[in-house]
């Protein structure tokens, strides 16, 4: 699957498209940026409700595919700015993060 599909499926909102083409191979749902920093999947969908400029820190360094913002969390907009210079995808969703995660993890199977 890619971000494009992601996009396309409608279940979240697309914030900032990132590379579009960027593979997803993994769910990943975690709220401890330590611990997302060390196990966050290469080409992963990182589920959290963590929305501050760290967590985008942190996908860049996981090089993770995409980061989805659960349970109405948002970026403000310097850290939407900041995923578009690192061409993070960022999504958002009222859902909770497992259910988020889940919905995610149907669409790769």
């Amino acid at each position: 699957m890619t971000v494009q599909t992601l996009i396309e499926s409608g279940l979240f909102k697309a914030e900032v498209p990132g590379s579009t083409s960027r593979s997803i191979s993994k769910v990943f749902c975690c709220d401890l940026l330590s611990i997302a920093m060390g196990k966050a999947p290469e080409n992963g969908a990182w589920v959290t409700v963590m929305g501050n400029k760290n967590t985008l820190a942190v996908a860049s360094l996981a090089d993770i595919s995409c980061i989805v913002l659960a349970e109405g969390i948002r970026f403000q907009d310097e850290e939407l700015e900041c995923a578009r210079k690192e061409q993070i995808a960022v999504f958002s969703t009222e859902l909770p993060v497992f259910d988020a995660g889940l919905k995610i993890q149907e669409l790769l199977s």
